[in-house]
């Protein structure tokens, strides 16, 4: 025979299952008019808990089949994070909360360090095709 706490625990986990779906974490894409492909994301954090006790043996008829009371509950939290925008420059990701211009620079170093990058890169290639000074 199957403990009541058992089933208690598959309901509630069925019902969580319903709620989650890749959407929540990974929202519809969303097309721009310029082309580009938007795609919200969030953080999505779930807890369960469930619990159960049996009543005194002594009180039943039939010690095989005690009373038994229980519950379970579950909570969720969905906090935007961004938009990962995919467009004709490349792939950026926007966040959705409010950013310090340090956060900003962090964010803007690898794009900087390739316009830099890129920047020495095509004055080289212009003094090779030059050639060396007379």
């Amino acid at each position: 025979m199957e403990h009541p706490i058992g089933h208690l625990m598959q309901t509630t986990l069925e019902n969580i299952k319903d709620m989650v779906d890749v959407n929540t974490v990974i929202g519809e894409a969303i097309e721009s008019r310029d082309g580009s492909t938007i795609i919200p994301l969030s953080r999505v954090s779930f807890g369960f808990v469930a619990g159960g006790g049996e009543y005194d043996s002594q009180r039943t008829v039939n010690p095989d089949q005690m009373p038994f009371a229980g519950g379970s509950g579950a909570g969720v939290s969905l906090q935007p994070v961004g938009f990962l925008v995919v467009g004709p420059e490349g792939v950026k990701v926007l966040p959705a909360q409010h950013i310090t211009p340090w956060e900003r620079a962090i964010n803007c170093a690898p794009q900087l360090m390739e316009d830099i990058k890129s920047l020495f890169g095509s004055k080289q290639e212009k003094n090779q095709q030059e050639g060396p000074l007379a």
